[in-house]
């Protein structure tokens, strides 16, 4: 990757991200240093991405933990687990953070080491969902995507465009579509710059050419923020209408993520929280409105996609396939 997502400097003690709000005009980075900083990247989307929230929060909790206080670790903890609610790995990753709270002499030590263990088992799932996942890639395909679920997201090579990333080093050839996922355009914004940039033929479509594309599409590869026990799938708003689209024609509908994004909790979809995001996000485009005054928005951040629709889930432990309610909860029991 020509990028870093994220890095802690230690001597400093503060995060540097990539800001994602100004891509793809300006590649541009920005220095997180206090709790508020991390909480609100995350809330106002300089960083996003399930995976790659878990790891800056983790990180935000180390911040706070270089005082040596634990309970101002814990305080900070809790807070950055509230900054966004639907993508199941932060609280993830906080919750293991938080079981490292302990002695003061150690706090920071053992805070940072689970924090860079969490960065690092994120790259490592990202890898070998990558070689999973490449499996399903057929030379000379049409791949339609949605969102952002590439290295943009997460700190290694990305989930579903990790998959296309590893296909493309073994030599396969193919097309991809990016829907630009409105309304802060994801997929036309970060997707088609991750794309392009690691020599991948990229084709940008509004969201409602979906249908009109689907004939010609061979698979289609999506990421998680959340997915129920019984494979329901929390995703950016859009997926479960692209999901309808692909099962009227018949085409593969995949989703990647890691075992961070599995919920054994939510026994269904229908229970797993949605994001509402701000009015102006529909309301305006750069920073106009384009919405009559009167007019009422409704912004929710994420839809959920049936498990009825999904062909398999792509892990870093293989291949889920259906019946998910029993394969799921065998290969998340599954430690190795």
């Amino acid at each position: 990757m020509y990028f870093k997502t994220i890095s802690y400097n230690h001597r400093n003690n503060e995060i540097t991200i990539l800001d994602q709000t100004i891509l793809p005009e300006k590649k541009s980075y920005m220095k997180l240093k206090t709790v508020e900083d991390v909480y609100r990247a995350m809330k106002n989307m300089n960083l996003r991405g399930a995976p790659l929230i878990g790891v800056a929060a983790a990180y935000g909790v180390v911040l706070a933990a270089r005082s040596g206080n634990p309970k101002a670790a814990i305080k900070a903890a809790n807070y950055l687990k509230s900054a966004r609610p639907t993508a199941v790995n932060l609280a993830w990753a906080i919750e293991r953070m938080k079981k490292k709270i302990g002695d003061t002499k150690t706090l920071f030590k053992e805070l940072l080491k689970e924090a860079q263990s969490i960065e690092a088992e994120d790259k490592s799932a990202c890898d070998k969902m990558g070689k999973f996942g490449a499996t399903l890639i057929k030379n000379n395909s049409n791949i339609m995507v949605h969102c952002n679920a590439g290295a943009l997201a997460t700190s290694g090579i990305g989930t579903a465009l990790g998959i296309l990333y590893t296909a493309k080093r073994q030599g396969k050839r193919f097309i991809v579509y990016a829907n630009e996922t409105r309304p802060l355009l994801q997929g036309s914004r970060l997707t088609t710059w991750e794309l392009t940039a690691n020599g991948i033929e990229t084709y940008t479509i509004c969201d409602n050419m979906a249908a009109t594309y689907m004939p010609d599409i061979d698979l289609v590869l999506v990421g998680a923020d959340r997915i129920a026990c019984n494979g329901d799938t929390a995703n950016k708003i859009g997926t479960k209408g692209l999901a309808i689209i692909a099962q009227c024609y018949r085409k593969p509908f995949y989703v990647a993520a890691p075992i961070s994004t599995f919920d054994l909790n939510m026994k269904s979809g229908g229970n797993i929280p949605i994001e509402f995001r701000c009015e102006d996000e529909v309301r305006q485009f750069n920073k106009k409105g384009i919405v009559a005054k009167r007019a009422k928005i409704c912004n929710p951040a994420f839809d959920v996609t049936p498990a009825s629709m999904i062909s398999a889930i792509i892990t870093e432990r293989g291949i889920i396939k259906q019946p998910f309610k029993k394969n799921i909860t065998k290969v998340l029991l599954n430690d190795k």
